[in-house]
């Protein structure tokens, strides 16, 4: 039997998933490694524990399914976006720590694109704003704090990628320095229109070209893995960011479709086809997926902290002992409190974009307790996606917009999703195949191997596992919501 590796790199964890030709799982394994937090908003990640992570996951994988390398067909790769790696070419070690997508270190730098009017310039070529998530400020603060890397990267020595691109070069040993567009359309730097590296925005931000990959589709030829690291050569022929590898597993390939995937944050991405709309509501455009050499755009808002917030009630305050504790724990609240967390702890991501603020919760008595934290955490989630939907609805159109398709971690709890359809006031579907990150990535490699359908024949295969239909009175979603409002124009740092 033909199977796919996908490689599924988190913000967390490193995930290998094993698949199947037809798609169905033959094994998981799963590698958390260390967070740093060097400063106050400040995340980042050695990018040796991720690329060891990698290795390890998916020689777990292989061994756990009794597969042998020669048996895998094609590699797919999904990743965590704007992470940002800067290394040295001649020795492919990184020269400084992996800056995540959730530091805010360069706000200031960030704040100054605004001052200067360069904003509009950067939305008009990427789709994006001047916030530091992306990853072009990221390689221009590391380029300015690194000793040498301005002389080193004019020279043509260094190299940046986000983690795709980093593993893709360490893969294959060096050979192949590349990025899909999803990938690409995350980092500021780059004209999602003309599908190309932009030089004004290069001179913009101090970046030299030298240092960047190519830009390749989703389903394509990226090399192959040495040798020896599997025990046989694999290609490599599919790449996407985890959320649009998340969109291709929820085969969301029709305009108007949007899917939300929970996992440290959560990020709503709306199909928007061949069109690549321009928000009025501070969401950002980008490419969603790209097949022979044309772009599928969508229109997405992110939210920072989603299952992050749960980890903060288990690893914070310690009134958890497992993430999947805090639906029955939040079932338990007392309903004449309303207590409101606004989880800020990195800043609010669309429509707020607010690098700022930080964390804070509203509403608390003598009387709240465990329980009640629980249910704020929770209930954040679902506020913060109706934030993005009303803002879709803004730029898309309510009549356009379909169910929402959820998938991450968050998704199995039943109290989380029901909440999110009584407070979006629309149904929530949760598919049965709850990898649709990882699947997608499969996906896309097994497409490219001639392994996989057409994206039209692949979405028949999309099931229904539960539809969650709203259930709360409409007088109470609005006060809660209401509630929700109030709280976050407390928090905002211009407030």
């Amino acid at each position: 039997m033909t199977y796919l590796l996908a490689i599924d790199q988190g913000t967390t964890s490193s995930r290998a998933l094993l698949f199947r030709a037809d798609l169905t799982v033959a094994a998981v394994a799963q590698r958390e490694f260390r967070q740093i937090f060097p400063a106050s908003g400040w995340v980042e990640h050695d990018p040796e524990d991720i690329w060891t992570s990698v290795v390890e996951t998916c020689r777990e994988a292989l061994r756990m399914a009794d597969v042998r390398a020669a048996d895998v067909a094609a590699i797919g790769l999904t990743n965590q976006r704007e992470t940002t790696v800067v290394w040295d070419r001649r020795t492919g070690r990184p020269i400084h720590n992996a800056i995540v997508w959730q530091d805010r270190r360069t706000a200031d730098m960030c704040r100054a694109l605004k001052e200067a009017g360069h904003e509009q310039t950067i939305a008009r070529k990427t789709g994006l704003l001047a916030d530091p998530y992306f990853s072009g400020v990221k390689i221009a603060w590391i380029l300015d704090h690194v000793d040498g890397a301005r002389e080193k990267a004019a020279r043509g020595e260094l190299a940046f990628g986000t983690i795709d691109s980093f593993l893709i070069w360490r893969l294959t040993g060096g050979r192949a320095h590349a990025t899909d567009a999803t990938n690409a359309s995350r980092t500021m730097l780059y004209d999602i229109h003309r599908g190309a590296w932009d030089d004004e925005l290069l001179a913009l931000l101090d970046v030299p070209r030298a240092l960047l990959p190519d830009v390749r589709d989703c389903a394509a030829e990226y090399g192959a893995s040495e040798p020896t690291l599997f025990g046989a050569a694999i290609p490599i022929r599919g790449v996407a960011g985890d959320q649009q590898a998340a969109t291709v597993g929820q085969a969301c390939f029709e305009p108007g479709m949007v899917k939300s995937t929970y996992g440290t944050g959560c990020f709503a991405l709306l199909n928007t086809g061949a069109d690549a709309v321009v928000s009025r509501h501070r969401l950002i455009a980008t490419v969603a997926y790209q097949f022979a050499g044309k772009p599928t755009y969508a229109l997405e808002g992110s939210i920072f902290v989603a299952g992050a917030a749960v980890q903060w009630l288990r690893d914070g305050l310690k009134i958890l002992g497992s993430a999947s504790q805090s639906g029955p724990l939040a079932a338990q609240a007392d309903d004449t409190q309303d207590v409101v967390l606004v989880p800020a702890f990195v800043g609010l991501g669309a429509p707020y974009w607010d690098a700022d603020c930080r964390g804070a919760i509203f509403g608390l008595t003598r009387a709240s307790g465990p329980a009640e934290l629980a249910r704020a955490a929770l209930e954040s989630v679902c506020f913060q996606t109706r934030d993005l939907i009303e803002a879709m609805r803004g730029d898309w159109g309510a009549a356009r917009q379909a169910a929402l398709r959820v998938d991450g971690g968050m998704v199995a709890s039943d109290w989380t999703m029901q909440r999110l359809a009584d407070f979006l006031a629309a149904p929530v579907d949760r598919p049965k195949i709850l990898e649709t990150t990882a699947l997608g990535a499969a996906y896309l490699a097994g497409l490219q191997s001639g392994l996989c359908p057409a994206p039209q024949e692949f979405s028949k295969r999309w099931a229904l596992d539960r539809r969650f239909t709203p259930q709360m009175d409409s007088a109470e979603r609005d006060r809660k919501y209401a509630l929700w409002r109030d709280a976050v124009q407390r928090t905002l740092s211009r407030a």
